[in-house]
């Protein structure tokens, strides 16, 4: 929500302030109850509340079109050559952008399964103010339950591996909370990228965003946090290019990496230990401090999970030192991350004017994902 230029309440369906988590649906835990979680959505809404705000702002919208020859000077659209001085990859997991410009690297792939079911068909007071998560069901992922304005929509994600059987997923998910899986409307699968480390996210006069360039959240399968922030940055870097301050685009993959990397070191490990040991994953999730760091991370008030204080700061670093025994790919992000924040712990230390400021603006809350989709 913090990361939005604009107000999109208009377009907010829901408001939740509890998650029900749970172990393959039995013996539900209810945390939260106090603060907002997540504002709920319809993408549909969403983004056409968002094309809205940019027409009215002076964006040319081309719908419709067949975009070809991409590279970092422009592209052809329907046959005619558009030149730019700065290209923005905001194509999504499936796009031929990042292809195009020499920027696709191996991504790591989850998979989602998602239908709706009308409030006439479902108790909706049960769902009402939370969101529900099934952990220990799906390889890599959960099981879901989101209240929207008239329905509440139910999906299952996962590892790519688990693609072919993600609709019999559904249907479990279905049967074990008494929904007719038949009137299931609105059947929709997606693929969810996820960057590898060391991947490039730009080159001199070209970048990419959100799902086009795999910053989907690996825990939570979250796209829309990632999107709207790496927008922010994307926009800072061309203002930059732009105005002749700098030569290229090449800072932006750092401040990505600067931005989100120790939350996706935090979340691939959080990630693993949920599929090898869910049991023992989701009694540190419920308890009272694991729960405080998820609804910190949730609320956007930190984004640097290892920096907490206290017995969840000290949960958070005992939690990586296994990963790191274990060679869980957290540890991989974090050294990226180290690497990125390096030059601008060198200027601090250079410039006595600088810590002051970058303390400054690290008691700020971080940006929150926000808007479920």
């Amino acid at each position: 929500m913090r990361e939005l230029p604009i107000d999109p309440h208009p377009v907010v369906e829901h408001v939740a302030e509890s998650m029900e988590l749970s172990y393959r649906g039995r013996r539900p835990y209810l945390r939260g109850g106090h603060h907002t979680l997540a504002y709920l959505t319809q993408r549909r809404r969403l983004d056409h509340f968002l094309l809205e705000r940019a027409l009215s702002a002076g964006a040319e919208l081309q719908d419709g079109v067949r975009v070809t020859e991409i590279s970092e000077h422009g592209a052809r659209v329907n046959g005619r050559r558009v030149e730019c001085n700065v290209l923005i990859g905001a194509d999504g997991a499936n796009g031929p952008t990042a292809r195009s410009l020499g920027l696709a690297s191996k991504r790591i792939y989850g998979v989602a399964l998602e239908g709706n079911l009308a409030h006439a068909l479902v108790d909706p007071a049960r769902w009402r103010s939370r969101v529900v998560i099934e952990l220990g069901t799906i390889p890599g992922g959960y099981c879901w339950i989101f209240p929207k304005g008239d329905h509440i929509n139910v999906g299952v994600g996962g590892w790519q591996s688990v693609g072919p059987t993600l609709r019999k997923h559904l249907e479990a998910l279905c049967k074990r909370r008494g929904f007719d899986y038949s009137k299931l409307t609105g059947l929709q699968g997606y693929r969810l990228p996820a960057r590898t480390p060391g991947a490039p996210l730009a080159s001199s006069g070209a970048l990419l965003v959100g799902d086009a360039a795999g910053l989907v959240d690996p825990l939570w399968g979250d796209g829309i946090y990632a999107a709207f922030l790496s927008s922010r940055l994307a926009t800072n870097a061309a203002l930059n290019r732009l105005a002749g301050q700098t030569a290229g685009l090449h800072d932006y993959a750092q401040a990505i990496v600067r931005e989100l990397g120790p939350m996706t070191a935090f979340a691939w490990n959080a990630k693993l230990a949920l599929d090898r040991v869910p049991r023992l994953a989701l009694g540190a999730l419920l308890s009272k401090p694991g729960w405080h760091t998820v609804e910190s991370m949730l609320r956007g008030q930190t984004r640097e999970p290892d920096a907490e204080p206290g017995i969840a700061g000290i949960a958070v670093r005992g939690f990586d030192s296994i990963g790191r025994r274990m060679g869980w790919p957290g540890t991989q992000y974090r050294t990226e991350t180290l690497a990125a924040q390096a030059p601008n712990r060198q200027s601090s230390r250079l410039n006595p004017a600088r810590p002051a400021a970058r303390s400054g603006r690290r008691s700020e809350p971080s940006r929150s994902s926000g808007v479920e989709t």
